[in-house]
């Protein structure tokens, strides 16, 4: 490698982290970078003008005011990088969102020495359409960013830019975070399939369920009910969407069982599953979840089981 390669090299590894790093990470001076911005660029090439002709005609209230506009945009460029200079970002975390749906990444940073700043923005590093505000109130303050999803599992947190051009616009400050705390992604749920199967337990005590044996009354349709329960004739007559409520047996705890989706693919498997926990969970229902080489998960409900549920679909493996 020649020496001109190894020097680009060692530049882009000060510029950019060369791996994910551990929360919180601070900015320092080595870590900040500044560039003109094109108003900048623009305010160079005037001054210089201005300079210029100053010199040319010996007229010393234009060389004035120059030297005082060029003092001004190199304080400016000191203040840019101040705006960064010791702040942390502190941490990030996101809700666990299907795969296919945008994930909110919110980003928490703090600033210790008390300083005011204005116009920080966050996004990811080559992605500055999805930037986000970042307000630091007493020091502390969080920004919030869309991330897209495509696949189940574990997601690395994407390398976040900070950036501002406060106070004149004419440079932009930067760093860069990494974070390596990676975001959990759930598998997308089948839009449609069979209902629920059937619990087992005790089965003395009735009450509604969305799926059961006998038809109870008719309700509004709400999005995730399966099109099997939709009573079409009602709907025609009433110009809505009417869903069968059935009756359940209280005690009937949910068994979903890998096995009892079928000959499927893999995935569509999981995807079948996943819908399955969240009927059940919409349902009120206690279920249990069995999954191969996994042990049994349940039986429960609640948002915390629903979490372990599905976290168990989004983590397994591809084969």
């Amino acid at each position: 490698m020649s020496l001109k390669e190894r020097a680009g090299a060692r530049l882009r590894s000060l510029v950019h982290p060369r791996a994910p790093e551990t929360l919180p990470v601070r900015f320092h001076r080595r870590r900040v970078y500044v560039l003109p911005t094109r108003f900048g660029l623009f305010y160079g090439v005037l001054l210089l003008a201005m300079l210029l002709g100053a010199l040319n005609y010996n007229n010393n209230p234009a060389l004035l005011l120059g030297l005082l506009l060029a003092g001004g945009g190199l304080a400016s460029l000191i203040a840019t990088q101040l705006q960064l200079n010791g702040l942390e970002v502190a941490a990030v975390d996101a809700e666990p969102v299907p795969a296919g749906d945008d994930l909110v990444l919110r980003v928490y940073a703090r600033a210790h020495d008390g300083r005011e700043r204005r116009g920080l923005r966050v996004a990811p590093d080559g992605d500055p359409s999805r930037s986000a505000l970042l307000g630091l109130e007493h020091g502390d303050g969080e920004a919030r960013l869309a991330i897209p999803t495509r696949r189940r599992g574990w997601q690395p947190a994407p390398r976040l830019r900070v950036s501002t051009t406060r106070p004149l616009g004419l440079a932009r400050a930067w760093s860069l975070a990494w974070p390596a705390e990676p975001l959990l992604v759930y598998p997308r749920p089948e839009p449609d399939g069979p209902p629920l199967p059937g619990g087992s337990g005790d089965r003395a005590q009735q009450r509604l369920q969305a799926s059961g044996d006998d038809v109870h009354h008719l309700r509004n349709y709400r999005p995730g009910d399966s099109r099997r329960t939709i009573a079409w004739k009602p709907s025609a007559r009433r110009d809505t969407l009417l869903v069968r409520e059935y009756e359940q047996p209280a005690g009937a705890d949910v068994v979903l069982d890998w096995q009892a989706t079928g000959p499927l693919q893999r995935e569509l498997r999981i995807a079948r599953m996943a819908r399955w926990v969240d009927e059940a969970e919409r349902d009120g229902r206690r279920y249990r979840l069995l999954l191969p080489g996994h042990a049994p998960i349940g039986p429960d409900r609640g948002p915390l089981h629903r979490h372990a549920c599905l976290r168990a679909l989004a983590l397994m493996p591809d084969v």
